[in-house]
Order: C-alpha cells, then sequence, then structure tokens
C-alpha cells in the first residue's frame, strides 16, 4: 500500500499546490511511483500541470462523493511516474453532498481503498479550510506537510491546524502523523522572515525541515505554463529548494515507516 501525505493548512496562498506538485514531481524523478490528488475546488493543482478544469473529465469530486471509482479519475500526466486526479469546481458542494453520508469522513479513504496500490505515494492537495473535505484527507492520510508562509499572521492559524489535527488522529486516525513544517516565501533579508523562522523553529523543533522555499519569480512563473517548476526552470533556487525539499520528506517518511 501506498504512504499517503496530505498537504494542509487553513490558510490560502502558503504555497499548498506548489509543495505538493513539486514535491511529487521530485519523487517522480527519484523513481517513485506517484499519484497527486487535488481535492481544492479552485483546481490550482491541475492548472499547475497543464490540466482544465472545465475539461469535462471525471474528478475527485466524483471519486469522493462515491459516483465513480478513484482509478477512472487518473490523468498520466506528461511527467513519468507521475500521475493525477484532478479537481473540479463542484468540489465546492461536496461537503452538502457528504454530511447526511454514512461514514463521511471516511468516504476518501474507503475510494482509495485497492485503487492506489500501484502507487509509492499518494499526495493530496487539500483546500485552505477545515471543510469535511479536508477531514477527509487527514482521515485518509498517515502524515500531514504544513507549508508556512514567513509572515506573522501565517503563526496564528498554525496552532489551531495542530490542534485539529490531533483531534482527528484521536477520533478517526490514530496512525496520522505529522510529518513537518515547511517555511515557504522565504526572504532571508527580511528580519521578519527571520523572526518566524526562530519562532516556529523553537516551538516545533526538528519537525520544521531544514529547507526553506524561497521567494522566487521562476515558481510564480511555472503554474502559468501548465508545469511543476522543476520542468520549467531546473536550475532556479525554488526547484533545487523543491529537490531538498523532496529528499527529507523520503527520509523522514523511512524514519516514520520504521517506528
Amino acid at each position: 500500500m501506498p504512504r499517503i501525505i496530505a498537504v494542509a493548512n487553513r490558510k490560502g496562498g502558503v504555497g499548498k499546490t506548489t509543495t505538493t506538485v513539486n514535491v511529487a514531481t521530485a519523487m517522480a524523478a527519484a523513481g517513485k511511483k506517484v499519484l497527486v490528488i487535488d481535492l481544492d475546488p479552485q483546481s490550482n493543482a491541475s492548472t499547475s500541470l497543464g490540466i482544465d478544469k472545465h475539461g469535462g473529465m471525471i474528478s475527485s469530486y466524483e471519486v469522493i462523493i462515491g459516483e465513480r471509482p478513484l482509478n477512472e479519475a487518473v490523468i498520466w500526466t506528461e511527467i513519468p511516474n507521475f500521475s493525477l486526479v484532478p479537481a473540479s469546481p463542484d468540489l465546492a458542494g461536496a461537503e452538502v453532498e457528504l454530511i447526511d453520508k454514512p461514514r463521511r469522513e471516511f468516504a476518501l479513504k474507503d475510494a482509495l481503498g485497492t485503487s492506489a496500490v500501484n502507487y509509492d505515494y499518494v499526495l493530496i492537495d487539500c483546500p485552505p479550510s477545515l471543510s469535511l473535505v479536508t477531514i477527509n484527507a487527514l482521515v485518509a492520510a498517515d502524515a500531514v506537510i504544513v507549508p508556512l508562509q514567513c509572515e506573522y499572521l501565517a503563526l496564528e492559524g498554525i496552532t489551531d491546524l495542530i490542534a485539529n489535527i490531533n483531534q482527528i488522529k484521536r477520533r478517526f486516525n490514530p496512525r496520522l502523523e505529522l510529518q513537518g513544517v515547511v517555511l515557504t516565501m522565504y526572504d532571508g533579508r527580511n528580519n521578519l522572515t527571520q523572526m518566524v523562522e526562530e519562532d516556529v523553529r523553537s516551538f516545533f523543533g526538528k519537525k520544521v525541515y531544514q529547507t526553506v522555499i524561497p521567494r522566487n519569480v521562476r515558481v510564480s512563473e511555472a503554474p502559468s505554463h501548465g508545469k511543476p517548476v522543476l520542468l520549467y526552470d531546473f536550475k532556479c533556487p525554488g526547484s533545487q529548494a523543491y529537490i531538498s525539499l523532496a529528499g527529507e520528506v523520503l527520509k523522514r517518511e523511512k524514519e516514520l515507516i520504521a517506528c
């Protein structure tokens, strides 16, 4: 069975999608078979891989509400070893449709079932809220990666998110672990960035990845070309940072599996 990693933060604009897509790309380049599930109604992960969210394909919406099996929604990308379950705007209404279903928190876990056995890793790009859709991702996951923007306001919500993760672990998913916190949009010349980094590393200790993701215009440009930044500009600082981060993620996965 694959290891399932949710990339989550209740705040938007912190780099969840960019982290999901580029860590998955680096994993695939390392020979791992990777599936990304886009669970955000904005479909940014799908767009970042050149998939038209209005293309009429089967999406994670149909999968999570139980209309279609996971394997019918999988799209092969141009990247070897990398598959995608795209999102659609219909996901915005999924919570209403799930609310009266039995095992509503387990809909995604049940959909994954034995359908994902051919993958080494499944990465889930979560919406920027603690909705029932996000809860489904955390119930299905083995671990969570939390991207954290290096700004003061980004710190305010992270303690609540960690409390939510711990609550889901107690109630629904005892195997769920915080894999790590990654600092994004990092500018070492900025005093606020340095203060945020000090606070986060002091609070979370070794859970914070050594790799930080710098502010980099090439990272911002890549989605408009329908490519991960690793394909758009392999040599730019953002690409090199995501390669390093993926290495840390894989190393921690080995440690978690060994525990």
